[in-house]
């Protein structure tokens, strides 16, 4: 989804195209019934076209679980650098910037969680490949930024505690519909971040 000048010069997110419309049914359906238990017709019906039609956009099901995890991977590693860069001379806020943009990630892009734990393995190796390399790099920076603020704390320890942290925010769909609401899961989700990231100070 992208945003577009309105007048006065303020921006408005535009509404979302049909491929991005369709990439959310998809992530939606796959997440709860398995890449292999949704055709395409049923994709295609969630967004209102045929599933013939939904050909024009995507070569198949293949394809569009292919973007789904590469593109979350890449929008996720593009969100840390935007943050180191709006940071540099400051550790902490770097790392408080780093918490909040994963627990929005968390929040929003559940069913994509779900995919990346029970369908990484059905991308081609190329695909795969690079999914796993663009989370190394997003792992990294935040390694970095950890040993900054923690600068006694050994690399490994760090990249330990920041995989923890992952685990920890990454649990959002197991959650159900328990969550308190989005404020105060925002809160929670914070505090316990930081938490395990202070008692690297301890």
């Amino acid at each position: 989804m992208s945003t577009q000048a309105a007048p006065g010069g303020t921006s408005r997110v535009a509404a979302p195209t049909r491929r991005e419309q369709i990439l959310k049914e998809a992530a939606r359906l796959f997440a709860e019934r398995g890449f292999h238990g949704v055709g395409v017709d049923e994709i295609g019906a969630a967004v209102g076209i045929s599933g013939p039609g939904l050909y024009r956009h995507f070569p198949g099901k293949d394809a569009m679980l292919a973007e789904l995890l590469v593109g979350i991977s890449e929008r996720l590693l593009e969100g840390g650098r935007a943050r180191v860069a709006a940071a540099p001379e400051d550790p902490a806020a770097l790392l408080a910037a780093l918490v909040d943009g994963h627990i929005d990630f968390a929040l929003d892009d559940r069913p994509l969680i779900t995919l990346h734990d029970r369908e990484l393995d059905r991308l081609r190796d190329a695909d795969r490949r690079r999914v796993r390399q663009l989370q190394r790099q997003y792992v990294e920076l935040w390694v970095t930024a950890v040993r900054d603020l923690h600068p006694a704390t050994p690399e490994s320890e760090a990249r330990a505690a920041v995989h923890a942290v992952f685990g920890l925010l990454n649990s959002t769909p197991h959650l159900g519909s328990g969550l308190p609401g989005r404020g105060a899961t925002e809160a929670l989700l914070r505090r316990l971040a930081h938490g395990a990231f202070g008692a690297l100070g301890d």
